[in-house]
């Protein structure tokens, strides 16, 4: 079984990255302030049957800004994906992202139709509610030297259906975070608030790929309306809900598994069948 660690320099960030695998393409995309690590158990369920790409965007994990602005817009998240994909010889992998990676994966899928296969998309809408509104500016009020009242605000708001190792994880990553990546933390819930309707954002007419988009019933942080809304506007998409789940979906009950192997196995024996089918030649 193929393993490679490794990290990847573009333009002026640093992101590591993990390849476990072989077989058709499986890339992953971490939610924001999330880091690779959330795919683990993703990876020991499917690296049997695929070549799986973790890796983190700058502020996620041991990714980095080396120089410049700490901000990291959408465009240079895109950028990151499209030298991975390149760098690591990547072909048209099957895409799953787990909420603000939903984003960067449907722009990226925009963009570079031909280097995507299909699209599993977890936790995401056309816009935030509310509730997710409220949190953010709570979090943003919170003194900086009090992390673990950040951490609590998420918490509290939408992440309590979490297993307790989870919850631990989350707040020790909020008490060693550093001033750089809270401003860039604070910068991205501003930007999400600002930026509105992802059909703002995306031109999602141009997403022609198969994508499947999960929902957790119990996600407080995204309305139903909302999610259906962007399957309504995403040319080829189908909505799965999960009973009983939030927001974090696999990490609440790896259950949803399930559902990924559905889809991936269906991908895998579509290339299978195509690659078994005779040339047709005309002269």
């Amino acid at each position: 079984m193929r393993h490679l660690k490794g990290i990847l320099q573009c333009e002026r960030f640093q992101v590591p990255y993990r390849v476990c695998g072989e077989g058709q393409d499986v890339l992953c995309l971490n939610g924001a302030q999330q880091s690779m690590a959330m795919w683990l158990s993703f990876l020991q369920r499917f690296r049997d049957k695929y070549r799986i790409t973790l890796f983190d965007f700058p502020h996620q994990g041991k990714g980095k800004v080396l120089e410049g602005s700490t901000s990291v817009s959408l465009d240079e998240e895109v950028e990151i994906l499209r030298a991975l994909v390149s760098e690591l010889g990547i072909k048209r992998p099957i895409i799953c992202s787990a909420s603000w990676g939903g984003v960067v994966a449907l722009q990226f899928a925009a963009r570079f139709p031909q280097h995507v296969s299909r699209l599993i998309l977890a936790s995401i809408a056309m816009k935030p509610n509310g509730r997710m509104k409220e949190t953010i500016m709570t979090g943003m009020q919170a003194k900086l030297d009090d992390r673990e009242h950040m951490a609590q605000v998420l918490l509290k708001s939408f992440g309590g259906d979490l297993p307790g190792v989870c919850k631990n994880q989350i707040i020790a990553q909020f008490k060693s975070m550093p001033p750089d990546r809270i401003q860039a933390f604070a910068e991205h819930g501003m930007s999400v608030i600002f930026s509105g309707s992802l059909d703002k954002v995306v031109a999602l007419s141009d997403v022609r790929n198969p994508t499947l988009i999960l929902y957790g019933d119990k996600d407080r942080i995204l309305d139903l309306s909302d999610v259906e809304s962007l399957v309504a506007a995403l040319p080829e998409c189908r909505l799965r809900t999960v009973k009983g789940i939030g927001h974090f979906l696999h990490l609440e009950n790896e259950s949803v598994f399930d559902i990924y192997e559905e889809v991936l196995e269906k991908a895998r024996s579509e290339i299978a069948d195509m690659t078994h089918e005779p040339f047709n030649v005309t002269y």
